[in-house]
């Protein structure tokens, strides 16, 4: 952990995919993840918003290497894990762990969740035997399911139920890091504040660092400290979760703000800051949220924004924010 607190810091992490084009041998690359920075501290959690497709579970998945990045850093405790060998990253595989969204089909179906949530201590040799079956039997009711559901399988038990296995799978290895990808969004509404409530209590009991990926604000709000706006690859705002709500500034912030669902009269969408039609961006130049944006100037087109501190840990990226200032 360095100086000010931080667990973990991503920096200008990129993960491009290539796809053939048609009567090209040259391949058009899809900047999945294209370039972005931020910190956690320890006991954190930032929560990581935006559309389906912005590239924030891809994040997800690279800062862990479950997918390998295409560039950047990732320090971890201060060590940049993408100079890591593959021994040296098994070494710590345990200290940071991944929650998916599906509980059923991240389970396999075919394994007790006596061994699903033990696999890791066997595999990195942390307890055999006796002493398996018992850290087994205690993280079960530590996720509020009974010692007896280590003798049945995945398919006996609810939605809910199978993500508190996935939740205990993750904990079982006493990680310091978990990353959290849409862990409520196949849930039913009143399912989804229990497993909230028990993310945020066993954050609380063990000391854990949340990177919470979700595309409910709702939500994110509920469980962040802080919360960053991804949108294409990029990171276009991040702050204080109160913050962010009371002051929303780049305008694709205040798109996702004004689109969660609200009792009585709403806001007319031909007064929202953005325009209908849905172009994506092609060139690496120039805003990547401009083809939409109703404020866009010359500059908006040709010179990326940067993600600037606007105060108080507010950073944005927007030109409109900077000519203000």
């Amino acid at each position: 952990m360095d100086q000010n607190g931080y667990l973990i810091q991503v920096r200008d992490l990129k993960k491009y995919f290539y796809r053939e084009r048609l009567f090209s041998a040259a391949k058009e690359p899809i900047r999945a993840v294209n370039g972005i920075t931020f910190s956690i501290r320890k006991g954190e959690t930032l929560g990581l918003v935006g559309e389906s497709g912005c590239g924030k579970t891809t994040a997800g998945k690279a800062i862990l290497r479950l997918i390998e990045p295409t560039s950047g850093q990732i320090l971890f405790k201060g060590k940049n894990i993408l100079d890591l060998n593959r021994e040296d990253l098994r070494r710590l595989r345990p200290q940071m762990q991944f929650i998916f969204q599906d509980p059923y089909e991240s389970l396999n179906p075919r394994m007790k969740v006596g061994e699903i949530v033990g696999e890791g201590l066997e595999v990195h040799r942390l307890a055999h035997g006796k002493e398996k079956a018992e850290r087994v039997s205690e993280i079960l009711q530590k996720v509020g399911l009974h010692p007896g559901d280590a003798l049945r399988y995945p398919h006996e038990f609810s939605g809910g139920q199978r993500q508190r296995i996935g939740i205990a799978r993750a904990i079982s290895l006493h990680p310091e890091l978990i990353v959290a990808d849409e862990p409520v969004s196949a849930l039913d509404v009143s399912i989804q504040a229990q497993i909230l409530n028990l993310l945020m209590d066993l954050r609380d009991q063990l000391g854990l660092t949340y990177l919470f990926i979700s595309h409910d604000l709702r939500i994110i709000k509920h469980i962040s400290d802080r919360i960053a706006v991804m949108y294409l690859g990029r990171m276009v705002e991040m702050a204080k979760a109160e913050d962010l709500f009371q002051r929303p500034t780049h305008p694709y912030t205040q798109i996702l703000l004004q689109a969660i669902p609200r009792l009585g009269p709403s806001r007319r969408r031909s007064e929202l800051p953005f325009r209908e039609e849905l172009r994506p961006q092609t060139s690496e130049k120039g805003c990547p949220f401009q083809p939409r944006c109703s404020y866009t100037k010359e500059r908006c087109q040709i010179e990326e924004p940067l993600l600037i501190d606007q105060g108080e840990e507010h950073f944005v990226a927007c030109h409109l924010v900077s000519r203000s200032h």
